[in-house]
């Protein structure tokens, strides 16, 4: 039995899975392009599978499994290197948040430290007449 017809069937719905979770807004477009273009090169080598074997050839590798395996370890190697910047900066961003939620908290310590404080169910009013009635003349 071929397999071909099974991979780009699943190439195919991966590919529209990958277009939902983008639409839905569940994937970014910048995480989504590198699967987009490797499901595209997969739907390509599955439907000319003919030009794998020249492309093996060309390179120099001699069957086409090793040529895809050497691209899919190159391929999961980019991808853990991204995802690691990634990281890298949602960890610098998560500090930066700390460091000024913890200035924040100080600020507001020091400010209830500095205000008179009302004694309990006493309320400060704006208005000058302690009882807040209509002064009439």
């Amino acid at each position: 039995m071929n397999g071909y017809p099974f991979a780009l069937t699943l190439c195919a719905a991966t590919l529209v899975f990958i277009v939902y979770l983008l639409r839905s807004g569940r994937l970014r477009e910048k995480y989504a392009a590198i699967w987009l273009v490797v499901l595209v090169a997969m739907l390509l080598v599955g439907a000319f599978p003919r030009a794998l074997f020249r492309l093996a050839a060309i390179v120099g590798v001699q069957t086409p499994t090793n040529l895809l395996f050497a691209a899919s370890v190159v391929m999961l190697l980019l991808v853990c290197i991204q995802l690691s910047t990634e990281i890298s900066q949602l960890e610098e961003d998560t500090r930066t948040i700390a460091e000024e939620l913890a200035l924040l908290n100080r600020h507001v310590e020091e400010i209830g430290e500095t205000t008179p404080s009302t004694g309990p169910g006493e309320q400060e009013s704006e208005d000058p007449t302690p009882d807040h009635r209509q002064v009439s003349t």
